[in-house]
């Protein structure tokens, strides 16, 4: 039986902690297909294609001495499975996104782990007989896409558990996910040391089955509503009254004494609350925030920073090997020997610093929750419940706005940063590209996420980020043919490739941009309504300082009729 809220409210520290630790080791493991790569090599995943095709350039050795042929028609093969891994990766969450938002994350995340488990058990079967069992390996890599995202798209909502926190456990929620890519690597490193790859998968295979048991004890059947919608560890507010009197006038008056009660619960609104908050959300229509200039410049710049992301990470064997071949169509066995060893060495090197986006996304995190605390609350009213004293406070969506763009910006900035220096014919001074790849790859998920939930309603929210993830999936999918094209009439060179990719990314700065735009015209509405409300308060406030002026001259001359001075003293 599933949990209750209030229980899962209980254990969200634990919830939040294994979540973290499962997307590191199931979500997006796919991301270190670099490792993965050579391990299916080894194993002699298509490698009949090379025997058929005799396009041999590298192992040119027999399955009898224990190893297998290699040839650039396997890679292409098997890169497409990375090409379909990977699309599933992303293009699954607007369908996810539906779906979750009707039956809530916990029957997806049970899927999720399901379909995990039965992609290592798809390749560790394959591996058996790869000569016949190789084409299961495009069915393990789709099951192995889906069920990472539904492991980490249910996680996304656990962090609606943490106040105002949310934005940090968000970012290390991505940030895991992110991270995932060093498994692979990982598991290589266990390979390298002469544990069987088919013990390896069952193993795994087994681990997602603990995720299920996990998913099946402690995630409730609800969905985790949003901070703003139920309040949590909420706090009423009591009301006692200490009369006290003015032992010269006889005047009473009653001091209000304000005492909080820590209570559990939904946040019950006040009836006009409730009306005009679904009256906002209802009166925006999801298809008004699809059209909107904001979504479609996000659109632009994830669909470019996905395929830059993703073409790296898919190519990344054959540029590392350009960089120590230079190209050269015949090289020697001894140049052929130390290509495969750098290209180990450096892909292992990529892999472990993955682990940089779990360290890294609290950054951005931070970045999103600027200043947050130093904002009104979005359903207070602010007009009559702050008291003239208080300083005046931010307003909350202009700081979410503000914090987006600068953490827009930063990103675009490393992403700029990061295709100038893969430029560079340098084998070392790659490892800095590696470094900046892996930051922008956590830091660009929580900027859109941000960004949606400060412009969106939050009934969009889900189904926009899905309709994002989906296209820049679907345009991601060109990673393919441009790695055809880079093997083929390019000779392996990826000179041109990234440059052109270069000089694209610099349209990343388009929303940002915008963004600035935007966020200037509610500056400006938002000093409009400030004026407004002043000269509105003035006017009301005017008879009763007309009222009090008259009540006081009363009152002098009662005093003086009594024989009273103003002092106090008799006449």
């Amino acid at each position: 039986m599933a949990p209750s809220l209030a229980q899962a409210y209980r254990r969200r520290w634990w919830m939040a902690i294994t979540a973290i630790i499962e997307n590191l080791l199931f979500s997006a493991v796919l991301l270190g297909w670099a490792s993965l790569l050579i391990m299916l090599k080894n194993e002699g995943f298509y490698s009949h294609l090379c025997i058929v095709n005799e396009t041999v350039h590298t192992n040119v050795t027999t399955p009898q001495s224990g190893q297998w042929r290699s040839c650039v028609e396997q890679e292409e093969v098997l890169n497409l499975g990375f090409t379909i891994g990977s699309f599933l990766l992303s293009a699954a969450t607007l369908p996810l996104g539906i779906l979750m938002d009707k039956y809530g994350p916990r029957p997806l995340r049970l899927l999720g782990s399901a379909c995990f488990a039965a992609s290592c058990a798809m390749i560790a079967a394959a591996a058996y007989d790869p000569e016949v069992l190789s084409v299961l390996i495009f069915f393990a890599v789709s099951f192995n896409g889906f069920g990472g995202i539904c492991l980490t798209f249910t996680s996304l909502t656990l962090p609606n558990m943490f106040g105002n926190v949310r934005s940090t456990i968000l970012s290390l929620m991505i940030g895991s996910y992110a991270s995932s890519a060093v498994t692979f690597p990982g598991v290589k490193v266990i390979y390298d040391l002469g544990v069987s790859f088919r013990v390896i998968m069952w193993v795994w295979s087994g681990m997602a089955c603990m995720v299920f048991l996990n998913c099946f004890l402690n995630w409730p059947a609800e969905s985790f509503p949003a901070p703003e919608d139920v309040r949590y560890t909420s706090k009423r507010v009591k009301l006692s009254g200490v009369v006290t009197e003015d032992k010269m006038t006889g005047d009473r008056y009653v001091t209000h004494v304000t005492v909080m009660e820590d209570t559990m619960g939904s946040k019950q609104l006040e009836p006009e609350q409730t009306n005009s908050q679904s009256t906002t959300q209802g009166s925006v229509p999801l298809c008004h925030s699809i059209c909107s200039p904001i979504l479609l410049w996000s659109l632009i710049t994830m669909a470019m920073t996905q395929l830059r992301l993703i073409f790296f990470m898919g190519a990344m064997n054959k540029m590392l090997e350009f960089l120590v071949t230079h190209g050269n169509p015949e090289p020697s066995e001894e140049l052929q020997k130390e290509a495969n060893e750098q290209v180990g060495f450096y892909s292992s090197i990529f892999g472990t610093m993955q682990l940089l986006c779990l360290l890294t996304c609290p950054l951005i995190g931070y970045i999103m929750d600027w200043r947050m605390k130093e904002c009104e609350e979005e359903n207070a009213n602010t007009q009559t419940e702050r008291s003239q004293s208080d300083p005046p406070k931010r307003d909350r969506k202009i700081q979410k706005l503000t914090n987006a763009m600068r953490a827009f910006i930063f990103t675009n900035i490393l992403l700029v940063t990061f295709g100038i220096i893969s430029l560079i014919d340098n084998l070392p001074i790659q490892l800095l590209s590696f470094v900046l790849h892996t930051i922008v790859r956590g830091f660009i998920h929580s900027c859109c996420g941000g960004l949606y939930a400060a412009v969106y309603p939050a009934n969009h929210f889900g189904t926009l980020t899905g309709l994002q993830s989906m296209i820049s999936a679907a345009f991601a999918l060109l990673q393919q043919p441009l790695f055809i094209l880079m093997l083929g009439p390019l000779k392996g060179n990826p000179y041109w490739i990234n440059l052109g990719l270069l000089v694209f990314s610099l349209t990343g700065f388009l929303l940002p941009g915008y963004l600035f735009y935007h966020r200037r015209n509610l500056i400006m509405a938002k000093a409009q309504r400030d004026r407004l409300a002043a000269s509105k308060s003035d006017k009301e406030n005017a008879p009763l300082t007309q009222s009090a002026s008259e009540n006081a001259k009363s009152q002098a001359n009662g005093h003086a009729a009594n024989g009273y001075t103003p002092n106090g003293h008799t006449a």
